[in-house]
């Protein structure tokens, strides 16, 4: 069940209501960018926040879940299997407000969740922010590679933006990750890109910029 409430949508799920705010594009849409944030903050970071000013410029609609934990109050997120679940809810429940091609994506955890999920949910491609290639205090081999390659593997396009200095893996170990697993990245099906900042993004309008610069518009096949 869907509740709209002015530019902000509000959809049951098992795990309790999630919110999903829409910034539509202006004019005829080029497509629609479902985004979700971190496992520590929100849906109002800086680079999520610019990208929802910027895009709909460029034709896009974009829209920013607040993920049912986030809504609730929850300072921890879940596990991944119920960020999952809620996520597979949420994409079944506003779907149908998503004009054209579907690009999705997130921050750190979100970004994780959209590799997962993105072949089992039939989109057009993958925005990664500031994916947390490797895990805080667990050694290299414990690297997260294996989620990232998921939607290469899939024949989706992914961009990954990643801070200059993030302590989770800054865009060289993205590459280096990348190459180890055979993937070519050739700036329109793979594409690594660096933003100032650590993980937590400094300049969200540089982001925002980058995103934007992507043949015109986020990745799509």
């Amino acid at each position: 069940m869907v509740e709209e409430r002015g530019t902000s949508l509000e959809t049951t799920t098992e795990q309790g209501p999630a919110r999903v705010h829409l910034h539509e594009a202006r004019g005829e849409p080029n497509g629609s960018l479902l985004l979700t944030h971190g496992a520590g903050g929100g849906v109002g970071a800086k680079d999520l926040a610019a990208i929802a000013t910027e895009l709909p410029r460029a034709g896009w609609t974009v829209a920013l879940v607040e993920m049912p934990w986030r809504v609730a109050g929850k300072k921890v997120a879940p596990m991944p299997p119920k960020l999952d679940a809620a996520w597979r809810e949420i994409v079944a429940a506003v779907r149908c407000e998503l004009p054209g091609r579907l690009v999705m994506g997130g921050r750190s955890a979100g970004a994780r969740v959209a590799c997962r999920l993105a072949e089992e949910l039939g989109v057009d491609g993958v925005l990664c922010l500031s994916f947390p290639l490797l895990p805080a205090g667990k050694p290299p081999q414990k690297s997260r590679i294996g989620e990232l390659v998921l939607p290469v593997y899939a024949g989706l396009p992914v961009h990954v933006v990643q801070g200059k200095r993030d302590p989770f893996g800054g865009p060289g170990h993205v590459r280096r990750a990348l190459a180890g697993e055979g993937v070519e990245i050739d700036g329109e099906r793979v594409r690594v890109d660096e933003a100032p900042g650590r993980h937590a993004f400094t300049d969200g309008a540089a982001v925002a910029a980058l995103v934007c610069g992507h043949a015109g518009s986020p990745p799509a096949g």
